[in-house]
């Protein structure tokens, strides 16, 4: 049964995509990804959305995948995306996002903030420093589409995340790309010595998944293990990276 709209929310609602651990074979959190009613895509509904009013309806979403996740009973971590300078145009960025959390009896340390580098920081400094306020209540903090924007390395250096989410052109067709391969393997040492989590993401063949396994990644999401559910939790399939040892 399709759950009832809030009605602050009536014009959107969210498909949940899984984040698995490949070693532990289960789902570590969902990231909740904006829907329209009528389940058009992210990008369809952002358009809507006037310039003026895109950072209160930013706040507004993360507030309506809280609400809907622990209605469908979400039984692990939430990613919600923020856009970066939502920060910077007013705290209730982050308190409806807390508010929210508290209402539906969702503890803090279960929530990750996905921040994209697309959306430029003038002030990295300053950003990691209202970051770390709300990593201090126990929300976690991943740079999602890592490599895709020109600042992430300097986003990375001032931020320390929990996690790092590469971007999918980076993921696609590394198998047989050693340039790319390259790349990744630095980033995989960098995230090594500063102990953050690297999430493969957009993971959609057998040859990916593969690589990223033996290279010691053990966290991903993609459509190899589930496409995004619309409304819905949806279970992942998790296959073996090397299909002759199974």
């Amino acid at each position: 049964m399709t759950p009832n709209p809030s009605p602050h929310h009536a014009d959107i609602t969210f498909a949940y995509q899984p984040i698995v651990d490949v070693v532990d074979r289960k789902t570590v959190s969902y990231e909740a990804l904006v829907r329209g009613r009528a389940n058009e895509s992210a990008f369809k509904v952002f358009q809507r959305v006037e310039a003026v009013n895109l950072h209160s309806f930013d706040a507004s979403c993360r507030v309506a995948a809280i609400e809907l996740a622990c209605h469908l009973g979400l039984p692990c971590d939430l990613n919600l995306n923020l856009l970066p300078r939502s920060l910077f145009s007013s705290p209730e960025a982050i308190l409806s996002t807390i508010q929210a959390a508290n209402l539906n009896h969702l503890a803090l340390d279960r929530i990750t903030l996905e921040v994209t580098e697309g959306e430029v920081i003038d002030d990295h400094a300053h950003f990691a420093q209202l970051l770390d306020e709300y990593r201090g209540l126990g929300i976690k903090i991943s740079i999602d589409d890592f490599g895709a924007g020109h600042s992430g390395l300097n986003l990375l250096a001032d931020l320390q995340p929990d996690q790092l989410k590469l971007d999918m052109t980076l993921v696609r067709n590394i198998a047989s790309l050693g340039p790319r391969q390259s790349i990744v393997r630095a980033i995989l040492g960098v995230c090594h010595d500063l102990g953050i989590d690297m999430i493969a993401e957009g993971v959609e063949t057998l040859d990916e998944y593969a690589w990223f396994a033996e290279h010691g990644v053990r966290l991903f999401q993609g459509y190899l293990f589930a496409q995004p559910g619309f409304e819905c939790l949806p279970q992942p399939s998790i296959p073996n990276p090397n299909p002759l040892l199974a």
